[in-house]
């Protein structure tokens, strides 16, 4: 059968979040605690555009690690795959001006069932939101 040849578009929005991320992970295989931000659509699968990092507060600086995990137990190394990572620095809380946050353009496919997972290199304070944007197939 010969392959695709037109192009597949998502057929809805697909957005997710994990709200106050704070603990360390310093395992650089996905394996520990992880915090799920998306999870793609379990017939068709999806695709993850990017992911937006804020800040809640305080924070000392860390590095946030980004894992594909192939649906399976995240404590099984092999079940896990490094895909991106941001350094993020420290923020000071205000009530007066702005807290910088970040971007990361992941535009990946992300097959039925799998998952976005991130971690933290460094326990923080205040805590991220990290927000997942991407549509389902």
């Amino acid at each position: 059968m010969p392959g695709n040849t037109s192009p597949i578009f998502s057929k809805i929005a697909h957005v997710e979040w994990a709200n106050g991320i704070s603990a360390a992970n310093t395992a650089k295989d996905g394996t520990g605690t992880v915090d799920t931000v998306f999870t793609a659509d379990a017939t068709n699968g999806s695709y993850l555009q990017k992911l937006v990092v804020r800040p809640r507060g305080a924070n000392v600086a860390s590095v946030l690690r980004v894992f594909l995990n192939n649906g399976s137990a995240n404590s099984t190394a092999a079940n896990n795959a490094l895909v991106a990572e941001v350094s993020l620095p420290a923020t000071a809380n205000s009530e007066v001006a702005s807290i910088a946050g970040n971007e990361l353009p992941l535009n990946i496919p992300v097959p039925p069932g799998f998952r976005v997972q991130v971690t933290l290199g460094t326990a923080v304070a205040g805590g991220y939101v990290v927000t997942a944007f991407g549509g389902d197939y």
